[in-house]
């Protein structure tokens, strides 16, 4: 099925990006890494700019996945506990969610260079800090929204940070994640002076 296919490769290009980096990347390995074809691979993403272009949605996409709200007995958690779960889950200490912030880590890293993948990497970082201003709105909803999207801000590029000092081995995974929760009582406190 091609959609199997487009998937294997997506899941292949998010490996070895997360292994070799983005300019380590080879078609021929990635081709290999999803057992497809390298003919294959170009006919679903057309070039290398098509690759990363569609890794950096893929991997968007998987953690909105790892990260959704699937509350066990039905009832939605407080928004401000669901703030904090939600965001504690990129702090998981699982291959996919190692993979994911790696490869971002080294689409965000290229994306300097490359104002093509810049602007991919722009839209899904406003999105992501967009979902978080969300829960910050729900869970202090006095605050003003520009309030909420400048705490978005801070912890979406706080966990960035922490993530790579833990992926890198500069951080315990417990300390990442009990650094993240403070950050985010922190900036729930300063919304509700607002």
């Amino acid at each position: 099925m091609p959609t199997d296919r487009r998937t294997a490769i997506l899941e292949g290009a998010a490996r070895v990006i997360a292994r070799r980096g983005v300019r380590g990347m080879r078609v021929e390995e990635l081709a290999a890494e999803a057992g497809v074809s390298t003919a294959l691979v170009y006919y679903h993403f057309k070039d290398r700019a098509g690759i990363l272009r569609h890794t950096l949605e893929f991997i968007s996409d998987r953690a909105d996945r790892y990260t959704a709200g699937a509350d066990d007995a039905g009832d939605a958690p407080d928004p401000r506990t669901e703030l904090e779960r939600t965001l504690l889950l990129e702090f998981q200490d699982l291959p996919e969610v190692r993979e994911n912030s790696t490869a971002w880590g080294e689409l965000r890293a290229t994306a300097v260079f490359d104002a093509e993948l810049r602007t991919d990497l722009t839209k899904a970082v406003l999105s992501w800090i967009h979902d978080v201003a969300d829960l910050l709105g729900q869970a202090r909803p006095d605050a003003p929204a520009p309030a909420h999207t400048a705490s978005a801000e801070r912890l979406t590029a706080l966990l960035e940070g922490l993530s790579t000092r833990w992926l890198s081995g500069a951080l315990p995974l417990g300390h990442a994640r009990e650094l993240m929760r403070e950050a985010i009582s922190v900036e729930t406190e300063h919304l509700s002076h607002h």
